[in-house]
């Protein structure tokens, strides 16, 4: 059975791609985590991962440590995480890679912390951006192949790829056009999504850099997470 290495569910968006992916298609896996912070269990981990990071699939003696790697890996051995037609394949492999590779002032100033709420203390033009990019891609991939997801009746990889922003959505009450909040509700309604939420909400172990960046960002409003030990 395959074996995933993902970190902390409140912070780590990278570890949710792959995870939310082979959950909604039913692809069986066992989950290691790794609290960030631990680093005994990091350095043990570079001995599995090339890169030291996370996401990271093994698949006997394979190693795959990359989400975009990992999701054509499982393209390649199961159905559904691409769409069956090559025109709709084609669109959501472009907007998996696009995020995969983007929205670079979003990751940064509205880093994913599940259990938070957020008013961020600015909101300069270059988020503004991101986020109008990111509303012109759901909604022409939503009108393009029908919905309900970016590339029609079925999740794919591209809903994956995407998951982590309608948490930063949720998070931030980062504002969006009627049709992309509907997407990101559709998102975050997920069994999945949800489970990995109530999982997020349950970790009380903290990672301080992850803690000190998101107060630098914003004033926290609400912490739904479990108390800290």
């Amino acid at each position: 059975m395959y074996r995933l290495y993902i970190a902390n569910k409140n912070y780590s968006s990278w570890s949710l791609r792959p995870w939310l992916l082979m959950r909604e298609l039913g692809i069986g896996f066992i989950e290691q985590l790794l609290r960030f912070g631990d680093a005994a269990a990091w350095n043990d981990y570079r001995r599995i991962s090339p890169s030291g990071k996370v996401p990271c699939l093994l698949d006997g003696d394979l190693r795959i440590w990359d989400s975009l790697a990992i999701a054509e890996y499982l393209a390649e051995r199961h159905d559904g995480v691409w769409p069956a037609d090559m025109g709709a394949r084609a669109w959501a492999r472009c907007a998996a890679a696009e995020m995969h590779s983007g929205f670079t002032e979003l990751r940064q100033r509205c880093s994913m912390t599940c259990g938070l709420r957020i008013r961020l203390n600015e909101s300069p033009a270059a988020l503004k951006r991101d986020l109008e990019r990111i509303t012109e891609l759901w909604k022409d991939g939503l009108s393009r192949f029908g919905g309900p997801f970016l590339a029609g009746e079925k999740f794919t990889a591209a809903d994956a790829f995407f998951a982590p922003v309608a948490f930063r959505v949720q998070t931030y009450s980062l504002p969006l056009q009627e049709v992309a909040q509907g997407y990101v509700s559709r998102l975050l309604d997920l069994s999945s999504m949800r489970r990995w939420y109530a999982e997020a909400l349950n970790e009380n172990f903290r990672d301080l850099p992850h803690e000190q960046e998101t107060r630098e960002r914003g004033t926290v409003i609400a912490d739904y997470r479990a108390a800290a030990p």
